[in-house]
């Protein structure tokens, strides 16, 4: 009986020691990076930005998996299911991990519990742009324009639910401005109208908004970024105008199945960091309004932390909003 219990418990302690010794060894064949997007879009731009510097950072071939469907919960559930070996990868923007998760009454995954961060690629700040009727060039006079007639001025997003719609809400709350929410079918219509004078206001990523405001189409005056674009040096944060503290961005981060051994993990984030510090890499992203990280915090633990405060962040907006997405 005593020689059958050492031989389970040396069975254990070898298996055990199996995770380190392939975290060694990782990876030894191709890497896959699950996008949860049609090709074309924001994170399939990204992951086949990073594909190369990051496939020679690991010594093996990322390969680009697109799995659209459901806003990205598709492709997010299907990394959270899979085998926590290192293999496969997510790339995602804010919902499937900081929206759904407290906008949804159910959704097949827990962010917190079935994915394990292993960095934060950058974030692009939400803006507020007007349209060239609005002669208000400081968000202390917009707000101030917007108080006076309560519940008259409109503010324009992609969509209930959106990163744009949730910063209304945040925004709405901090200032008591009073702008009624008008959610478009996507980012392109609520932009038309705003260059046609149908509506005031637009929330929206400062990737699409940039454009506009380069052109004179229409005017960005306010980020909701920590600190100033450079692309933007004299537009006012909403932190800095005290009116919303928080960072509202789409925040691109990789994240593994639940369980990946850590120092796959660590692997995986140092291959990211070596993506991002690729010039050629950094100045098409930062072009586009892409805020990157300094390298010491593209780390597990810095992303996790991005995700928790958004998460939230985002429940608070969603309790202003009465927010229930399906």
């Amino acid at each position: 009986m005593l020689t059958r219990r050492m031989t389970i418990l040396g069975g254990g302690a070898l298996m055990a020691a199996v995770g380190p010794a392939r975290a060694q060894t990782f990876p030894d064949r191709p890497v896959r990076l699950v996008v949860g997007y049609p090709p074309g879009g924001n994170v399939d731009f990204t992951a086949r930005l990073l594909q190369p510097a990051m496939s020679q950072a690991l010594g093996q071939q990322v390969m680009v998996d697109n799995r659209a469907g459901a806003g990205g919960i598709v492709g997010t559930d299907l990394v959270a299911k899979a085998r926590p070996d290192g293999y496969t990868m997510l790339l995602t923007g804010t919902a499937p991990v900081s929206i759904f998760p407290v906008a949804m009454e159910r959704l097949p995954y827990d962010p917190l519990r079935d994915l394990a961060p292993i960095g934060m690629a950058y974030r692009v700040p939400i803006v507020m742009m007007v349209s060239k009727d609005i002669t208000t060039t400081t968000l202390a006079a917009f707000v101030e324009r917007a108080k006076a007639t309560p519940g008259g001025m409109s503010a324009g997003t992609a969509g209930i639910g959106s990163g744009a719609h949730l910063a209304i809400e945040l925004f709405n709350a901090g200032t008591n401005a009073g702008l009624v929410h008008v959610p478009y079918r996507g980012t392109g219509p609520a932009l038309n109208d705003l260059i046609a004078g149908n509506i005031p206001v637009v929330f929206d990523q400062l990737s699409s908004a940039l454009p506009l405001h380069m052109d004179g189409r229409a005017r960005i005056i306010g980020i909701a970024s920590a600190t100033r674009s450079p692309l933007l040096p004299n537009v006012e944060t909403l932190r800095e105008a005290g009116l919303v503290q928080a960072e509202l961005s789409t925040t691109l981060g990789l994240l593994a199945p639940g369980g990946t051994p850590s120092a796959v993990v660590e692997k995986l984030a140092a291959a990211l960091a070596a993506a991002l510090a690729d010039p050629a890499v950094r100045d098409r992203l930062t072009s586009l309004g892409a805020m990157i990280p300094p390298a010491a915090d593209i780390t597990p633990a810095y992303y996790g932390q991005v995700v928790r405060d958004e998460l939230d962040i985002y429940r608070e907006a969603v309790r202003l909003g009465n927010v229930k997405l399906e």
